[in-house]
């Protein structure tokens, strides 16, 4: 299969979106920031909430399979709060919770 690094960003997304059961439309928060070659056989994909400095890197192989070990990152730690994810739908904002207070 060959991959452009549009389709890595796809699958990333669709990967994470049913990993954590998102409704189609919590969904349009998700977005793929970038996705990068690396070698010639598998990607890194940059995901994020629009408009939140929460990251997550997914890597996406020539097969079109994830690897389940993602990795998140957040200047935010759970211990300092979450007002900033008050305008978030519910869903949305408990998974930033989560990822945050599990770094």
């Amino acid at each position: 299969m060959l991959l452009t690094a549009t389709d890595a960003g796809k699958i990333a997304l669709e990967f994470l979106m049913l990993e954590w059961n998102v409704s189609e439309e919590n969904q349009e928060w998700f977005i793929a920031l970038s996705s990068r070659l690396i070698g010639q056989s598998w990607y890194i994909v940059e995901l994020a909430v629009e408009g939140f400095p929460d990251r997550w890197f997914v890597q996406v192989y020539d097969t079109g399979e994830c690897d389940p070990d993602y990795t998140f990152i957040s200047p935010i730690r759970g211990s300092e709060g979450y007002s900033d994810l008050g305008e978030l739908p519910d869903l949305v904002a408990e998974i930033l919770v989560s990822e945050r207070n599990t770094r």
